[in-house]
């Protein structure tokens, strides 16, 4: 049976500028299921940078449910919110975000040392995933010694330090040359084929055409949901990169 990873009914967020309220999101009902390759898309206004921030749990609904797994984080307090950032939510940014002073294998531990020391275990976990994103001749050297494609494939191991639900990448390639960003997008993909799910918010088509599906917002609104075709491999979820299932984890009830 499919498990649901991300479910969004009638998502609203309102904005009061002044006299002035702004509905930048206007009622989103949307579900991705465990596994799958979601792109967001839409023109300046049209509310996707912030249904990403909703997505993210950087900012809370003014109405509706957003369901993580089992639990629904639009209702949770800013400990709790705190909590699923750091645990089952994994970023990737256009600007990397990676900490100048630490190593390559240091960078993608930071989501461990919020919960304490990084334990034998997990660190061998980190090793794996330098690996897995072709850092693990990397592992001592730090930011500025890598390339920019570089520096994004340590966000991405870093983002999956936690095994998280769902991979949420915002314009991941927007500053990388073409080749770079293909690099990145297959790496995508080959995340995807393992059984880790994936959000992706971007501006650019050819972008989006890698996922198996693109969602378009248009004024805060749901316009399309495109399907696209089955011919890119599904692989079973398991092993290391398959998503945990969504259970309850008692965070906030």
């Amino acid at each position: 049976m499919t498990t649901t990873a991300v479910r969004v009914e009638d998502l609203k967020k309102d904005y009061v500028m002044g006299a002035e309220v702004v509905h930048a999101v206007r009622g989103i009902t949307l579900e991705v299921p465990a596994g799958d390759y979601v792109a967001i898309m839409g023109p300046s206004g049209s509310g996707k940078s912030t249904f990403l921030n909703l997505l993210a749990c950087l900012d809370r609904p003014s109405s509706g449910r957003y369901f993580l797994g089992e639990d629904d984080v639009a209702r949770m307090d800013d400990d709790q919110l705190s909590e699923i950032r750091a645990s089952r939510i994994g970023m990737v940014f256009q600007s990397y975000n990676l900490i100048q002073q630490l190593t390559v294998l240091e960078n993608i531990e930071v989501p461990l040392m919020y919960r304490g020391n990084v334990k034998p275990e997990e660190r061998r976990r980190c090793r794996e995933l330098a690996q897995l994103v072709g850092l693990g001749d990397r592992l001592g050297h730090r930011p500025m010694q890598l390339s920019g494609g570089q520096q994004q494939r340590v966000a991405i191991a870093r983002s999956l330090a936690n095994n998280p639900y769902f991979v949420l990448a915002d314009e991941a390639t927007g500053n990388l040359d073409s080749a770079t960003s293909d690099e990145i997008l297959a790496l995508f993909e080959q995340l995807n084929d393992t059984g880790k799910t994936i959000i992706m918010v971007t501006h650019e088509q050819d972008v989006a055409e890698h996922a198996k599906r693109i969602v378009r917002l248009r004024d805060g609104m749901l316009q399309s949901d495109e399907q696209r075709g089955s011919d890119r491999r599904q692989k079973q979820l398991s092993g290391l990169w398959a998503a945990p299932a969504p259970e309850g984890s008692g965070v906030g009830g």
